[in-house]
């Protein structure tokens, strides 16, 4: 998928009409944002936008998260024990301290 996000508010109005125009090329609108599919008319429209608007649009691409593929089960374990947790105002940090799940430090330097 392409990624386009839009910087000024000319070329916010310029995607949402993109958008509204091609709805077959849209994965998704995120107001200042959009994901184009990854297909040469999802590259034209966003490459069209930067053409216009220079520095204002910049476009990304992306490809979707497989948590199974990118994430270990750790990961995965400790985020769902997290969501489901006794206190929802505990911070991770705390949380993790009392049981097995990963270290928030520890996290922050593994790279995915």
């Amino acid at each position: 998928m392409l990624l386009v996000v839009t910087y000024s508010r000319e070329a916010r109005q310029t995607l949402r009409n993109a958008c509204q125009a091609h709805e077959g090329a849209v994965v998704r609108r995120f107001g200042r944002a959009a994901l184009f599919e990854a297909t040469e008319f999802g590259a034209f429209l966003a490459l069209r936008l930067r053409a216009e608007y220079g520095a204002d649009v910049q476009v990304e691409r992306t490809r979707p998260f497989n948590e199974f593929e990118a994430v270990g089960a750790d990961v995965r374990e400790a985020a769902r024990a997290y969501a489901d947790r006794e206190h929802p105002s505990t911070p991770y940090a705390k949380f993790a301290a009392a049981s097995d799940h990963p270290d928030p430090a520890a996290l922050k330097d593994r790279e995915l």
